[in-house]
This record gives C-alpha cells, structure tokens and sequence, in this order.
C-alpha cells in the first residue's frame, strides 16, 4: 500500500480556531529547510548553554522575599572578655602564615588582615593579639570605626591607647582606596609609640589591593579549612553530652543530603560555626531532619543578602563604583556561572555601566585597564577560575572559566537582586535585552533562561521589561530569547496559564514577529502545558509561516523527551485535510533527516540523545530509539513518493545517506532501516513508489 496521493482539498477547511492567513499557493513545491529561525545563531554550543544555564539556575528556593533583612552589625567595641579569649583558645584553628603574622605584628606593632568577612578574620587577629597580649601582660579591645571616610574617626578611637595592649580594628568595605594606606601609616605610628599592637581587618577589594602591592602593612588572608574548624565546634558544643552524640552529628555532617542543601563547596569558618550549632542542636533531638535542611539551604541565599546590603553602602560616585563593579560581577557570574572568564567579565563591566548611569545618569563611568591582582575579584565573589570547554558545534575549544564556589550560588544572587532590591530590576532588565541580542549561543541562551527564570519570580514585570520588548524587536536572536525566556518561565505552574495566554493570543494576531515568537516558544514543549497542546498549537500557526519556523519547533520537540508522540501527530497530519498540515509534516521530516541533533536543543534532559549529537536527528532517533523506525519510515516514504515533496526528499536522502557512509556506526543504524522504505507495515509498495526509492539508493 503506498503513502496517499497529494491532496489538493480547499484550504478553507480548517478548524474554526485555526490561524486566519492566506493559505500558500497549491502549485508550490516544497524545499529542504535551509537552517533554522536565526540562520544558524544558537545551534552551535545551544545545547551546552541550555544545559549549563539548567544546572546552574534550575534550584527551588522559597518565595520572593518583600524587603531586606536589617544590615548585620559592626563588631562590638571595647575590652574582649576573659571568657571570650578563653573560648577563642579552645576553638581557634592557626592558619598556616600564623606564625609569619605574629612576627610582623611583634615587629611592626600593625598587621593588616585581608580577607573576606566570615572567613575568620577577626578570631585570628583576636588570637594574634591575644597572644602578644600575654607577652607584655596587656589585655585586648576591639576599636569601633566612627569617621565617615578616613582618619580623623579611627584617631579618635585609639587616643586612650594602653602600653602593651592589642587592638582590633575593621575597615568599612567602601574604605577609599587612597586613603588606606595612609591611615595606616598614621596608625603604626601611634601603636608603636605606645608599644601597643593592632590588627586591621581589611575586606578584599581596591583598597586590600592595593595595600597588598605595598607589602609594608598588609598580608593576604588564606582562612583554615572549614571541617577542621566545625570538628573543634561541635567538639566544644557537645563536650558534655553523651559521646556518642558528637558521633552522631559528625556522621550528619557528612550525609549526601546534608551537602546537597547547603550547595557550597566548602563552607566558610563563620558558616562552618553556625552549621556546627545546629547540627549540635539536631544530634540532641532539639531539631528535626527537615528543620536542619531548611536551615542549610539558607546559608547561600544568607550570603547573597550580605553582598547587597555591602553594596547600597555607598550612595554616590565616584566612591560607589568599585562597590558596583563587586554587585555587578556577582549577578553576571550567577547568569554565566560556568562560562569563559571573558564572557563573565564583559557582562560583569555592561552590568556595572548600566548600574553606574542609573545610580548616577551625570557620570559617565569608565573602565580599569589594568587589575592589580589576578583572580582578586573572583575572590571577593566566592569565584574560582580553571580550565572549561566551550562547544562549537563541530569543534570544542578550551577557555578560562569561573564559577561560583557552590551550586546554590547563583540562583541566590540571582533572586536576592531581583526579589529583594527593586531598583536593580531596570539596569538589569536593560542589561539582559543587550545580551539576548548577542549572537553567540554562549551568551543569548544564558542570559534569556536567566531573563525566563525571573519573570517567573513576578510575571508582570518580567513581562514588560523582558518579553514584550524582546518579542517587539527586529532582531531574530532577540525574538528567539523572548521564546526561550517565556518557555523558562511556564516551568512555574502558577505562571504557566499565563503564558499559555499571551502565545495563544499572539498565535491569532496580526503581528508576525509575535506570531513567529509564539511558534518558537511553543517547539520547547512547556508553554501550553504538554508536549502534544504544543503540537497543536503549531498546528494552527503552520499557515502562517509556511511551515519556516513551526516545522522547526516541531522538530525540536522530536528531538525531546516525548518523539512517539510528536511522530503519531507528524503521521496523524499526513492524512489531514488542511495542506499546511501535510506540509509541516513533510517539512518537519525533511529537517529531521538534514538537521544536526545538537542543533535541536531544548529546555529539558534527553540523554539518551547525547552520545548521538553529531549525527542528524532522524539518525539519532533511530540508534537511541529503535520503536521510531517505522513511523519514521512512513513519513519519510511519504515525502519520497508525494509530488509536491519527492524532490526535496530525494536530495535529503542522498545527503543523509552519504553522510553517514563516513562514519561507519551512522552506517550501520541506516542499512538497519533503509529497507523499511520499501515496506509499507506487512504488504510492499506499489511499484511506482519502490521504483523511485530504488532509484535514489541506486544514484548513491
């Protein structure tokens, strides 16, 4: 039985809903489909930034947060306890250049820390005087910081310095860098007049850079590792319960569970301090399971709220813009978590013009040529640079890269800048826009999943400022992200509907960049709740394109989760009234046969498709998926022996087959199903149709 005659039925037998477009031409013969929606932007390395931009932003964390917590306070001033020193003694774990600190401190009467806040700065420098302290019988204070900008605050403090004495003082982080080391001049100075020691905290930054460089003052702050330091605690905290209690919470510590809520590579000594309290509290039965998970899923979200409210500090320019430039890296890390150093920094130094005009739209911000320390930002940013690969299709290529010392990160900067500081959400809905106009799939595809994932934090305003403006342009690569960013967004089933809405009402309209925008977001299976209501919708768009941009949707949902049902639809409009129906059929099997697999990247896993990437999809399908066969040989027996198809699917054909004669396992899959072209189910085809098949084999 042969595949049905092409049928020429009146194009106005449509479903009432169907889209109101004039029907093509009926003398139109039907082409190979050259490409994809943007001529080839986001196929090449598509898959590997969907899949990377998944991994990294795909985290569930609680509802937006309407306001930020109070900022935390500075450290408390005046003598330090006798108990408290005590304590320190206990627990304190020696950093490895402790006994080089110790000895500039003796010798200079000033050492300054710099470091991170939290990764135990203060009980080091505490434990550094504490021990001079003990040589000239003095005691130890901490100093609190009451000048705006400089020295005249600090100088009042230190006035009633006591011979012998240690003292501990802690810049503010938007501590000018000029100023820095001046003021430490001043205070070695006075300390060693009055043989008196101090330690200052300096938090990483200009000014940590550029005392660093002087080496006079300031020595780099490297903090112990983090298990060595929660073992002393709940050593400490369990020292008086039953012994095998401290077991227990110890064997917590390292459930995979455990690791998996707290999302940080190695957590910092302040947070290894605080797990330690509540895994205490749990081994003792005073915190459940779930309670203690809870918990360790806010230390990241804890740690993004922290970076913030450092940076609202300071309120104008100039003094604001390093402050800017560390908020503007950390939320281009959390899109690019991953990504080449250059893609990072260059996001990083777009985000902080953006920040810097809206902050101040007089002052035209420019930029460092030079960094005094590699690798010194990344560190303020909890970031580690190594080796990565970036795909290009064919090819990978090796890159610097950098990502986040933990996994959860990203998504916590990401929402803690969107939810938790309205005034951010412009710049950054500007800034994203610029990307998603980029043509490398590097950059759109990160920036327009990080676009989707906060308009699924609040709809409305994402939809405004992200996907109207996005969808509304000329740029084909914009229209793509819009699609890409309101697919991400319908992940939320309480947003879902909504999008569903907008693509539906798009679909019946006059405006065709909405319309093809509508047809791209729909080929990622998750607007319109299912993978066969996507079908259907595409069904009805395919007369207003052609069959162009639907037939590309259609394949990428073939190269989804679910190719058995989008083939059963692919069969099901062969036999369909309506001849865009049929065509998209026709044309979605011929980019199956000449499209490569990675280029069909969507929003979801398919792994039984990787190991096939290079190979084009109809070919793919078949090794990884054998019960596709032979509705893959029904349409494509349709397309050869249908008029208005036979020639573009004898080209494909060929193309196919000669593709695969290099490659001797894409061979081996496709002398495994060529013979299903010349059976149709139990009965053979007629002779005309097998004729013109053995006639494309034989021309091979």
């Amino acid at each position: 039985m042969s595949a049905p005659e092409d049928i020429t039925a009146p194009e106005d037998i449509t479903a009432p809903d169907d889209v109101s477009v004039p029907a093509p031409s009926r003398g139109r013969r039907l082409d190979i489909p050259q490409g994809g929606p943007l001529d080839g932007a986001g196929q090449p390395g598509g898959a590997r930034a969907a899949r990377e931009a998944r991994a990294h932003l795909h985290i569930v964390y609680g509802p937006a947060r309407m306001c930020a917590d109070p900022a935390p306070y500075p450290l408390p001033e005046g003598p330090v306890p006798r108990e408290e020193l005590a304590r320190l003694r206990r627990l304190h774990r020696a950093v490895p250049e402790h006994a080089a600190m110790r000895d500039q401190l003796r010798r200079t009467h000033l050492l300054a820390l710099c470091g991170e806040p939290g990764t135990g700065r203060a009980w080091t420098g505490l434990a550094l005087l504490a021990e001079l302290a003990e040589l000239t019988g003095g005691g130890v204070s901490r100093l609190g910081y009451t000048g705006p900008d400089g020295a005249p605050g600090v100088e009042k403090g230190v006035e009633k310095t006591e011979r012998g004495h240690g003292y501990l003082l802690e810049l503010p982080a938007d501590q000018a860098e000029s100023t820095a080391e001046p003021l430490l001049d001043r205070l070695r100075a006075h300390f060693a007049e009055h043989e008196a020691f101090c330690v200052v905290l300096v938090a990483g930054g200009p000014a940590a850079d550029r005392l660093l460089r002087g080496r006079r003052h300031a020595m780099a702050y490297r903090p112990p590792a983090a298990a060595d330091v929660l073992d002393r605690h709940l050593t400490e905290l369990l020292a008086d319960r039953p012994a095998g209690l401290l077991e227990t919470a110890r064997a917590t510590a390292r459930r995979p569970e455990l690791t998996e809520a707290l999302g940080l590579d190695e957590p910092r000594p302040g947070e290894a301090a605080r797990l330690a309290g509540q895994l205490a509290a749990h081994a003792e039965g005073r915190l459940s399971d779930e309670r203690l998970l809870e918990h360790c899923r806010s230390f990241a979200p804890h740690q993004a709220r922290e970076w913030f409210l450092e940076a609202g500090h300071p309120g104008t320019l100039p003094a604001a813009l390093p402050a800017l430039r560390a908020a503007a890296l950390r939320i281009a890390l959390a899109v690019f978590d991953g990504s080449a150093h250059s893609v990072v920094a260059e996001a990083a130094e777009l985000l902080a013009w953006e920040l810097a005009v809206t902050l101040d739209p007089q002052y035209a911000p420019g930029r460092p040529l030079f960094s005094a320390r590699p690798g010194a930002c990344l560190a303020t940013a909890r970031a580690v640079h190594g080796e990565g690969v970036e795909d290009l299709g064919d090819a990978s290529v090796p890159v610097r890269a950098v990502w986040f010392e933990g996994r959860r990160l990203a998504p916590a900067v990401l929402h803690e800048s969107w939810d938790g500081h309205h005034n951010l959400r412009g710049p950054m809905a500007r800034w994203l826009r610029a990307l998603c106009d980029d043509p490398r799939p590097q950059v759109w595809v990160r920036a327009a999943v990080a676009a989707g994932v906060l308009c699924a934090r609040d709809y409305l305003y994402g939809l405004v400022e992200l996907a109207l403006p996005l969808a509304r342009t000329d740029s084909p690569v914009q229209r793509m992200a819009a699609a890409t960013a309101l697919a991400e967004a319908s992940r939320a089933p309480q947003v879902r509907p909504a999008v569903h809405g907008l693509l539906h009402a798009w679909a019946r309209g006059d405006d065709e960049r909405e319309r093809e925008t509508a047809a791209l977001a729909h080929g990622y299976g998750l607007a319109a709740g299912s993978v066969a209501a996507s079908l259907e919708e595409l069904g009805r768009l395919a007369r207003a394109d052609d069959g162009r941009t639907t037939s590309h949707s259609v394949v990428r949902l073939l190269a989804g989760a679910e190719p058995e049902t989008v083939l059963a639809a692919l069969t099901h409009w062969l036999r369909d009234t309506r001849r865009a129906r049929r065509d998209l059929a026709l044309l979605a099997t011929l980019r199956a046969v000449t499209t490569r697999t990675s280029h069909l990247w969507g929003l979801g896993e398919v792994p039984e498709l990787e190991p096939y990437a290079a190979w084009p999809l109809a070919t793919a399908l078949l090794a990884a998926r054998p019960e596709c066969g032979p509705r893959l040989a029904e349409l494509l027996r349709a397309a050869l022996t249908w008029a208005r198809s036979a020639g573009a699917a004898e080209d494909a054909l060929v193309g196919w087959i000669r593709r695969a004669a290099g490659d001797a396992r894409q061979l081996a899959v496709l002398c495994d199903f060529l013979p299903r072209l010349a059976q149709d189910g139990d009965e053979p085809l007629d002779a005309g149709a097998a004729t013109r098949i053995r006639e494309v084999l034989e021309a091979l």
